[in-house]
């Protein structure tokens, strides 16, 4: 009897220990695709820089094209856009607006960065290319030293989540046994 009340500690205390370090797994993974989301957005920006300079591409066609060309929750947002501006229910900023809302909570991305996407979506499709490619140019410019930041951030915290996660769940164990 004592022995299956041992067993059942060590299974316990391992649950416990396991649990805390995905906790602090997944908070570390956080920190590691921020850059990575970001990297994807600026492509996608330069994407759609070059439709809309060389290729004079309609913005529906070019962000569809653009959710084809890059990953994840950062294409969801191209694609999103791309979606609503073809209902054409509302203005570019309002499809936009909406779409980063909307997909804002399943990313790793953080304000300064959605500030920066609102502040574009209120430029798209209302002057002419040269104009356009400026602004884009410059959100480039924002979303590389918000990048820079990120990476700054993920290696500071990350491995301090990871090891936050195991000593946490260590304090449990002990805490409790």
């Amino acid at each position: 009897m004592q022995r299956a009340n041992a067993m059942l500690k060590l299974l316990g205390a391992s649950a416990v220990l396991l649990s805390g370090t995905l906790i602090g797994m997944r908070m570390a993974g956080r920190f590691a695709k921020r850059p990575l989301q970001i990297r994807q957005l600026r492509m996608g920006l330069q994407i759609l820089e070059t439709e809309i300079v060389y290729g004079s591409t309609p913005l529906h066609l070019a962000l569809h094209s653009i959710s084809r060309r890059v990953q994840g929750d950062v294409a969801r947002l191209f694609a999103r856009t791309s979606e609503m501006l073809e209902e054409q229910a509302d203005t570019t900023e309002e499809c936009w607006r909406k779409a980063v809302n909307e997909v804002w909570p399943a990313t790793a991305l953080k304000e300064p960065e959605k500030e920066v996407l609102l502040h574009l979506g209120g430029i798209l499709g209302r002057s002419d290319r040269e104009d356009q490619q400026k602004h884009l140019k410059l959100t480039v410019i924002n979303l590389q030293s918000e990048e820079n930041n990120a990476r700054d951030s993920q290696k500071k915290y990350e491995k301090v989540c990871k090891s936050l996660g195991i000593l946490g769940g260590l304090l449990i164990v002990i805490l409790l046994y």
